[in-house]
């Protein structure tokens, strides 16, 4: 539709599928679950996939492939894939790429439900596990085994910040003959491109980021179009996470804003950040943009000098007990910003992962995570600053 190549900014507003003959400026909302066939013999082609264009609703829709269209364009990748939710995409990818007797390398930092599916739920069916240290590429190296099909981390990670090197996990990963897949809800497009740096599948909740405001759920595999043809289409098909047309739409337009969203939103929490660093409340801050944060050099090339907009602290405190009824107190004394789980809104949201996210791991996986009782994760907004700082104030004083 337009000359190549633009620039990722104009991507985000412009890439989609071509207009309908009704020539609309916003992309259409296409709600239906079926498509009326041309012939017979179309109808079996398509069914087939020897010919091109839409056959069922769960098996794609116009405004479900202007949102792939676009986020694949986005993360420079050839083709993506949409879901029903986050945790279905990274179900899709170990079904379409895993089976009995493979095995996986995972980051121990990684999201409490994405160890809890690799770890616990796909060692049902036979697929086997290991959870190494985020940042230490000696112990990833040393947890492949010859069935190793698939190494996955997420960068930064939820809630610690943790940052990998994708650079050279990907590499890793392809001389032992293995895929390399990233997990990049923290970072999105705007700030990270795992692809350009040589991971083979990334990941996204389009809950997060990239609808930018709370409103729907959705998720996403962005690889070549052989992974996503071969692999991952199958499963959507038989499997059915689909991407319902409304929540694809609401995303779409979510990502039109999402470089202005990522760069002001990450420049409120590195304010944020430091002001934390201040408070004698506060034990510690987790946030990539800081200066003594371990990863900060790696972060600052990866994500293109910014560090997102998602931080975490810990409150001080003498033991668990009184750490978690602080962070308690601290969550509960909040009238402005939101206590909610989800993260990438306008609205600033905070969270207690080792009650939420992490709750149900066991308080020995917690601790192997880092994931202490007094964890606050804050998932930093547009309000004022003065405002949040205020808000926070409330509990930590």
């Amino acid at each position: 539709m337009y000359p190549p190549p633009l620039h990722p900014d104009t991507v985000a507003v412009r890439e989609a599928v071509a207009r309908s003959p009704y020539g609309e400026n916003s992309e259409a909302l296409y709600l239906t679950s079926g498509y009326v066939q041309p012939t017979a013999a179309a109808s079996a082609a398509r069914f087939a996939g020897d010919e091109d264009g839409f056959t069922y609703g769960r098996y794609g829709n116009p405004t479900v492939a202007s949102f792939e269209q676009r986020l694949a364009k986005m993360e420079g990748a050839e083709s993506a894939i949409s879901t029903a939710s986050g945790m279905s995409a990274i179900l899709m990818m170990c079904m379409g790429l895993l089976q009995s007797g493979d095995h996986v390398v995972c980051s121990r930092s990684m999201f409490g439900s994405t160890i809890k599916l690799i770890g616990s739920d796909l060692a049902k069916f036979g697929v086997q596990s290991t959870f190494v240290s985020q940042t230490d590429i000696d112990e990833w190296k040393a947890a492949i085994r010859p069935n190793t099909k698939l190494l996955f981390a997420e960068t930064p990670t939820n809630p610690l910040t943790e940052v990998c090197d994708i650079a050279a996990l990907a590499d890793l990963a392809h001389r032992a003959g293995a895929l390399f897949a990233v997990d990049n809800c923290f970072a999105t497009p705007a700030l990270q491109r795992p692809i350009t740096l040589g991971a083979d599948i990334v990941m996204h909740s389009g809950t997060k980021f990239l609808d930018g405001q709370g409103r729907v759920m959705a998720g996403a595999l962005c690889a070549s179009e052989e992974l996503v043809t071969e692999k991952f289409l199958p499963v959507l098909k038989s499997g059915g996470m689909t991407l319902a047309p409304f929540n694809a739409w609401v995303v779409l337009k979510g990502l039109e804003t999402l470089n202005i969203r990522m760069q002001a939103q990450s420049a409120q929490a590195l304010h944020i950040a430091l002001w934390l660093q201040e408070q004698t409340m506060v034990e510690r801050v987790y946030y990539p943009g800081l200066e003594n944060h371990p990863q900060h050099i790696l972060a600052m090339a990866q994500q293109n000098g910014l560090g997102g907009a998602v931080l975490s602290f810990s409150v001080r405190s003498d033991n668990p007990e009184q750490a978690r009824a602080k962070a308690f107190h601290v969550l509960d004394s909040l009238q402005v910003l939101s206590l909610c789980t989800n993260l990438g809104d306008t609205k600033t949201l905070l969270a207690h992962p080792a009650s939420t996210s992490h709750g149900r791991m066991t308080e020995a996986q917690r601790q192997a995570a880092g994931i202490s009782q007094g964890l606050i994760r804050m998932s930093v907004g547009l309000e004022h600053l003065d405002d949040i700082k205020n808000d926070l104030l409330r509990g930590l004083k």
